[in-house]
């Protein structure tokens, strides 16, 4: 039967070749900074990836998601981007994005925690285990991909900075670097772009901070050198080029519910059953794929999260 688990889920296993080759990644991560631009804007046979950040790709090559579901190919991943600092244009974000600068960067951790908290993102690299979570990304556009994700759960972030028992919300804050990122130019929009999640969505296990995919460090156009991943929302909740983390009593204003509230809410729950203002959400375009296939409610994690939400009327938290 198709919607259940016959094998341990994807998202809950660590390669233990992944697991032992923490440190190669590392040497990558530091190389790949160097050249990263030149990376942003070759073919994959081409790019120019350290031999030691080699060794990690295969570990996800011919692998699928617990749906048994193939990943989308690196170039796809790479190449068709959501990503309006740089361009509306998803095709037009990878060269946009070639020479964005991911280092040096860091990410600051405040508002209301015990232990506010500054991390270079060599920091971050050292502190936390990386894992490879294989997750869906279902955007609000209606087209998904599956994608082997590099990160660790962002409660061992929070952990650390120690939250004060009256934070309720987490709100995430994206660089605002205009000249860089020639999107945000773009008047209509309040950059930066910022997001938020309720404490207890942020805490959960399948909530992470990504810093690579497909055994590789992130490319610009997907988010480099930090972003968030949140698989059972849509993707415009997973916000990237993360700077700055600060948790609140008050649920934080966010980019697209500033906008556009009455199409893009604060929960973005993936949910089939509730349509988008202007399309429906009940099936979905798998890039790499023809024809299209049903949206699983909560992009396939309910059997996760679904707990979170008891009690909370899903068809109005859009």
């Amino acid at each position: 039967m198709r919607f259940r688990y016959p094998l341990p889920r994807s998202s809950e296993i660590t390669p233990e070749a992944l697991y032992h080759s923490r440190r190669r990644f590392l040497q990558g991560a530091l190389s790949l900074s160097a050249g990263i631009a030149l990376a942003a804007c070759l073919p994959a046979s081409k790019r120019p990836v350290p031999e030691d950040e080699t060794a990690l790709a295969p570990q996800a090559t011919g692998r699928a998601d617990e749906y048994g579901d193939a990943l989308t190919p690196f170039e796809a991943v790479t190449h068709y981007n959501n990503y309006y600092e740089f361009s509306t244009d998803k095709q037009a974000v990878a060269q946009l994005a070639r020479d964005f600068r991911v280092r040096p960067w860091t990410v600051e951790i405040g508002g209301l925690v015990h232990s506010p908290q500054t991390f270079g993102i060599e920091d971050l690299l050292q502190a936390f285990p990386l894992e490879e979570r294989i997750y869906r990304l279902r955007c609000v556009e209606g087209w998904s991909m599956v994608i082997p994700w590099l990160g660790f759960p962002l409660r061992l972030l929070l952990e650390q900075a120690d939250p004060m028992g009256s934070a309720r919300f987490v709100r995430f804050v994206a660089l605002h670097d205009p000249q860089q990122m020639p999107g945000q130019k773009n008047p209509l929009f309040p950059w930066p772009y910022t997001e938020g999640l309720r404490l207890d969505e942020a805490l959960h296990d399948l909530t992470i901070l990504a810093v690579g995919l497909y055994g590789q460090v992130l490319l610009p156009q997907n988010g480099a050198p930090l972003r968030l991943v949140v698989p059972w929302k849509y993707g415009f909740k997973s916000i990237k080029a993360i700077v700055r983390i600060e948790l609140t009593e008050e649920q934080p204003a966010t980019l697209w519910s500033t906008v556009a509230p009455q199409e893009y809410g604060f929960y973005a729950n993936v949910n089939p059953a509730v349509s988008h203002p202007r399309w429906s959400q009940a099936t979905e375009r798998r890039i790499g794929e023809s024809g299209r296939r049903p949206t699983l409610p909560f992009n396939g994690y309910a059997e996760q999260v679904a707990t979170l939400y008891q009690g909370m009327d899903l068809s109005v938290y859009y």
